[in-house]
């Protein structure tokens, strides 16, 4: 007989805010163990390194630190994604294969979405375009 255990208790106030920064706390910390991300901060960390090099608008700056927390939350959905993927399915299946490729081309558009972004920039604040 499997021993029941009772659900955590709802925390309320001030200690909410506390433990949703936990949370999040350590989903950063599992994405940090995903080298795309990493890969993908690195690249993140180079292109405001640019922006703030060439001195681009700082409302390009702003625009770029968003599209790369938006990139940042796809990435970490992808993860969730091939989490639960593999819990559900751990044998090799279509169905889970598809849920990956799927949050891959997620990712994939984002940082298509960030590269030509930033090509935009670099191109405008030249006047090359």
């Amino acid at each position: 007989m499997s021993k029941k255990t009772n659900p955590p208790k709802k925390i309320h106030g001030v200690a909410h805010v506390f433990a949703a920064a936990a949370y999040s706390w350590a989903g950063i910390k599992r994405l940090w163990g995903e080298t795309a991300f990493r890969h993908e901060t690195l690249a993140a960390c180079i292109i405001i390194f640019i922006f703030i090099l060439i001195q681009a608008n700082i409302s390009f700056v702003i625009l770029a630190i968003l599209l790369i927390l938006i990139t940042f939350s796809v990435e970490a959905l992808n993860t969730a994604i091939e989490e639960i993927a593999d819990m559900v399915s751990p044998e090799w299946s279509l169905p889970a294969k598809h849920a990956k490729d799927l949050g891959s081309l997620a990712v994939f558009c984002m940082l298509c979405a960030n590269g030509i972004f930033a090509a935009f920039v670099i191109l405008t604040t030249f006047n090359w375009i």
